[in-house]
């Protein structure tokens, strides 16, 4: 029999796409994902196999139709793996970057995760008045608590800081020019650029100073009748050091004032207290940004808040009045889940509690000595002999654009193994479940217990007990 022959004989033991649904295995699929995706992910299955027989002349293994209706079967459910890791999955975040933007940034506290499950998750009073049974306003909570916090006249909540600046800038200078110096012409991650959102709002930009220093002077220079904007933006992931200045909030607002102009302030991670304390430079909070003189100031609310992603705008009321009144707001506003979190996590820093709280804010204070503890503690309970498991020193970052130079001094669990190379480790320290998720440096694994959860650490000595039970060859 030639080749060809053979090659045809094989693909005639395939098995049908009923087959493979009616089988033992195919019936259990089909409870778990029903009908009609397991018949597309079948039918791929099945033209993937009988491309590779035709290519390779049949399989080497065996071509009976049994032994086919297995490759099908193991063709699948690799496929239903990788779908199923394309979704969000809680993983332990083991890196050291406390605001990962890959890894969704600030983890949420008890008390938001449990106002999103208990409120927010079934009908709430998103827009309704229980005390008068009328129509209530939208995140009126979160707003009072931020002007609370902040010492603004109002507030405002979108679904992120993008949409906050292209709000802001649309509606206060839509129609006209908007001053922002050369040295905060910024592109952040996700393709956030700033001369990007300016063009979208359809606000005109116009460039002032130089990228390493400007002065008050070029700004007052570039003021017309068709300013209607004053802008700074926190220079976020970047920083221009040696020779550079800039003016100082307050003089651009006393500038601004002084030509009926109003001031706007883009603080990026928008820190409510000063952290300073803990190391983290170059991050004003957004109280001393009202009291310097903005008019209006947009922050994230999943970096320093350590809540939900949101955009936060604070300041006069006058100005949030005219965004809350555009038709693009009711686009950008924020949903009832992003409200609940938002509240909860406010609540926390009303009364006092933040740093007890706020996972981000907990990170941000323990002590390299309390780090210390914990990893030991960790070695201890490791107990694979196919790991070497090693204490270090290291450096904690706050991620997110946040405090791009501050770090923060921490200790490390090293594990490496004598014939298993660390990417081999890492790799199987993303596949556990849950995933782990590391760095390498010099060959060895890194893992910093200080953004690893209290709840997670069983998990991690799970993992990393269960790791490489094996020498490679």
């Amino acid at each position: 029999m030639d080749q060809k022959t053979q090659t045809a004989a094989a693909l005639r033991n395939l098995p049908s796409v009923d087959r493979m649904l009616n089988s033992p295995e195919g019936l259990e699929l089909q409870a778990r994902i029903g009908l009609k995706r397991l018949t597309a992910v079948t039918r791929t299955a099945l033209s993937e196999l009988r491309l590779k027989m035709r290519q390779e002349s049949g399989l080497e293994n065996g071509n009976s139709a049994e032994f086919l209706l297995s490759e099908v079967s193991k063709i699948i459910h690799e496929k239903l793996r990788l779908e199923g890791a394309l979704g969000i999955k809680q993983v332990i975040n083991a890196t050291g970057v406390l605001l990962h933007t890959n890894l969704g940034r600030a983890p949420l506290s008890t008390a938001a995760l449990e106002a999103i499950s208990r409120e927010s998750g079934r009908y709430c009073t998103l827009e309704f008045d229980s005390s008068t049974g009328s129509r209530g306003k939208r995140g009126i909570r979160v707003e009072t608590l931020l002007c609370e916090l902040t010492g603004a006249e109002d507030a405002l909540v979108v679904n992120n800081c993008a949409a906050a600046a292209l709000l802001i800038l649309k509606v206060i200078a839509g129609d006209g020019e908007t001053l922002v110096s050369r040295g905060e012409l910024v592109e952040i991650g996700g393709d956030f650029r700033v001369p990007d959102v300016m063009s979208s709002s359809g606000t005109s930009m116009v460039e002032v100073g130089t990228t390493n220093r400007t002065h008050l002077a070029d700004y007052e220079r570039a003021i017309n009748p068709n300013t209607r904007l004053i802008m700074r933006v926190h220079p976020s992931n970047y920083r221009i050091v040696g020779f550079a200045s800039s003016p100082s909030l307050s003089e651009l607002a006393e500038l601004a004032h002084s030509k009926h102009l109003p001031l706007y302030e883009d603080a990026g991670s928008g820190a409510l207290h000063d952290l300073s304390i803990y190391g983290i430079e170059d991050e004003p909070s957004v109280g001393e940004l009202i009291q310097a003189g903005a008019d209006v100031v947009s922050f994230s609310g999943d970096k320093l808040l350590g809540s939900a992603q949101a955009g936060l705008i604070v300041g006069k009321a006058q100005v949030i009045e005219q965004l809350r009144k555009h038709p693009l707001y009711r686009a950008l506003r924020s949903d009832k889940l992003r409200l609940a979190a938002l509240e909860q996590t406010l609540e926390s820093y009303s009364r006092g509690k933040a740093f007890e709280e706020i996972p981000v804010l907990q990170m941000i204070r323990a002590t390299e000595d309390e780090i210390k503890a914990r990893t030991l503690e960790v070695m201890e309970k490791v107990a694979n002999p196919s790991l070497t498991v090693e204490l270090r020193s290291g450096d904690s970052a706050i991620g997110g654009g946040a405090g791009p130079t501050s770090t923060i001094r921490t200790f490390l669990l090293a594990v490496s193994n004598e014939s298993v190379g660390a990417q081999e480790i890492l790799n199987s320290l993303r596949n556990s479940q849950p995933s782990v998720i590391a760095r390498i440096s010099e060959d060895k694994v890194l893992l910093d217990l200080r953004t690893v959860l209290k709840d997670q650490e069983e998990s991690l000595i799970t993992a990393l007990n269960n790791l490489l039970q094996y020498e490679k060859v």
